[in-house]
């Protein structure tokens, strides 16, 4: 399996919640403190990342840091596939 750059992955997820939110997003911003997404579109997130990454969010990954930003979203993306690759 091949593990996408994590750059790509914080460029899809952009388009992603800019396209959802219909505001401009950077990746390193507080989504939940700027009111973007609430916790039920976090919810949502965990689908997006499941199906576009083929990852399984699962137990304490299931934590709203892990989807407080873009960078967050996309370094938790990394790590389980890296895991998924070493399996």
């Amino acid at each position: 399996m091949t593990v996408e750059p994590i750059t790509t992955v914080e460029d899809e997820l952009l388009a992603h919640l800019t396209s959802r939110t219909k505001s401009f997003v950077t990746k390193d911003e507080d989504l939940f403190a700027s009111g973007l997404v609430s916790s039920m579109f976090a919810m949502e997130l965990v689908v997006h990342l499941e199906s576009a990454y083929g990852v399984a969010v699962t137990g304490t990954d299931l934590q709203l840091d892990n989807f407080r930003s873009v960078e967050t979203m996309a370094a938790l993306v990394h790590r389980l596939r890296e895991q998924q690759a070493d399996a």
